[in-house]
């Protein structure tokens, strides 16, 4: 009985030390099988609701999208979406080609190079006009776009208010009237004749009314409005010269360098028909004015022209220079993803992550951008493959931020969102589809209108052809990339 009892209590705790090494492995392969049902559920607790088409709107709790017809998606924590970066396979990386350049502290070259075309020089102009009514006896055969020396006559006037005056006046010279010589004088100036004028009648005592008009200064004969016998008032204009002696140099440049060149700045220009040759000219006003279209003021430089080389409407390429700077943060300016609102880059963070960042931009020159805030000296952005980064982002919510914060991963990249459809409507901005669903947004078929990305996208295509849709997301929504007109079979 004794020994009996002795061999059950041996069972006895050999059963518990094998109860408690099992135990212990299945705790083990627990662990190693990953965390509990509880903690998973914690860690993908929903965060909140959004709407695919509208990404940066969030919603505190399930339902239809107030925006169109379709259930709001949930965006869970610890899931990929929630996160400030995006994380790109080393595959997809390869395949967009994508490449990225280091940020560097350098001096950005303070040269400006642009390109401007000469023009008239508009502070050297003579109009000539005449002084007193008559007849036109006669033209030099002078036509516009003719060059003149100064002093080259235009145009004999015959004026009958002179003929009289001028009689009148050689009469009182033979009475020796001091007093009525000098009215007479100052009546004949009156009517419009010049000193030497004056003079001559007084010597030759002969009455002259015929005026010939000169050239007062050398130019190029702009207009000639006269012809042989016809009639002309006091003060008409009848020839316009633009002298050629220097003319100007209008050059467009960037708003962002409009501070750098100075005025009273020296210019470089090349022409083609010199190429050889530096000119050399100095910045003389900066216009007023932007051109609303392509954003550009005009800088307005002056150039020596003793030679008549220089002529109007040449284009020229242009160098300004001004003064160095302190040295900056500067990026390849082919990095910056401009929305129209504000400047973005694509910061690579390692390990195939990537991430928006919003960026105040300065100076740009030598296909560098300066960078005043929004990065630091050794970060590397994106300079190739960026847009399509970008849409993913914009699709999945992520929001560019205004200063560095810790990267966290994302969901991968994908180039189009794709559909099926009918063109209901078409012009060349925008289209309206009869679609399917975009699976790659949760996004039910509809009809809806999208923007095009550009006109040549709906090429070829009418009203009712079946097409294979290709999307990206904007900020404003889907714009359609792509339209492949599909067989009637397909």
């Amino acid at each position: 009985m004794k020994a009996a009892v002795i061999g059950y209590s041996l069972l006895a705790g050999a059963m518990a030390v094998a109860g408690m090494a099992g135990g212990y492995w299945l705790g083990q392969q627990q662990a190693a099988r990953g965390p509990t049902a509880a903690q998973a559920q914690e860690e993908h607790a929903v965060l909140y609701w959004y709407d695919p088409m509208k990404p940066e709107q969030h919603f505190d709790k399930p339902g239809k999208s107030p925006f169109m017809d379709m259930q709001l998606l949930p965006k869970y924590a610890g899931s990929p979406e929630d996160s400030g970066a995006l994380s790109v396979s080393a595959q997809t990386v390869q395949n967009l080609g994508m490449r990225t350049a280091r940020v560097q502290r350098a001096t950005l070259p303070m040269g400006v190079e642009a390109v401007g075309s000469l023009a008239y020089n508009q502070r050297d102009i003579a109009r000539v006009q005449a002084r007193s009514s008559g007849f036109v006896e006669r033209v030099y055969g002078h036509a516009p776009g003719d060059v003149l020396a100064a002093g080259t006559p235009l145009v004999d006037l015959l004026i009958p208010a002179w003929s009289a005056a001028q009689l009148e006046f050689i009469a009182v010279l033979q009475s020796g009237d001091v007093r009525l010589i000098a009215a007479l004088r100052e009546r004949l100036r009156l009517l419009g004749m010049d000193q030497a004028q004056i003079e001559r009648v007084a010597r030759s005592r002969k009455a002259h009314p015929l005026q010939t008009l000169v050239a007062p200064i050398a130019g190029e004969l702009q207009t000639l409005e006269v012809r042989s016998g016809m009639s002309v008032a006091a003060g008409q204009d009848l020839a316009l010269i633009n002298g050629l002696s220097s003319v100007w140099l209008d050059t467009a440049i960037p708003e962002a360098q409009a501070a750098l060149v100075p005025l009273g700045a020296q210019v470089q220009a090349r022409l083609a028909a010199y190429p050889d040759e530096d000119l050399q000219g100095r910045v003389i006003a900066l216009l007023p004015s932007a051109d609303v279209q392509t954003r550009t003021l005009t800088l307005r430089s002056e150039f020596a022209n003793p030679q008549g080389r220089l002529r109007p409407g040449m284009f020229a390429a242009v160098r300004l220079n001004s003064e160095s700077q302190e040295p900056a943060l500067l990026i390849p300016s082919e990095a910056v993803i401009r929305t129209g609102k504000r400047a973005l880059v694509m910061l690579a963070e390692g390990a195939g992550r990537y991430r928006p960042q919003e960026v105040q931009l300065g100076r740009e020159a030598d296909g560098r951008i300066e960078v005043r805030s929004g990065l630091a000296e050794g970060q590397e952005v994106v300079t190739s493959g960026q847009f399509l980064i970008d849409s993913e982002a914009s699709l999945q919510g992520i929001l560019a931020r205004a200063e560095t914060a810790e990267a966290r991963p994302m969901a991968p990249v994908t180039e189009l969102h794709e559909s099926q459809g009918v063109i209901i409507a078409l012009d060349a901005q925008a289209v309206t589809l009869e679609h399917g669903p975009f699976a790659s947004l949760s996004m039910p078929g509809m009809t809806m209108q999208f923007p095009l990305a550009s006109p040549g996208v709906a090429a070829g295509l009418r009203v009712g052809d079946r097409v294979r849709i290709g999307a990206r997301m904007s900020e404003g929504g889907l714009l359609i990339e792509r339209l492949v007109k599909q067989g009637a079979g397909q």
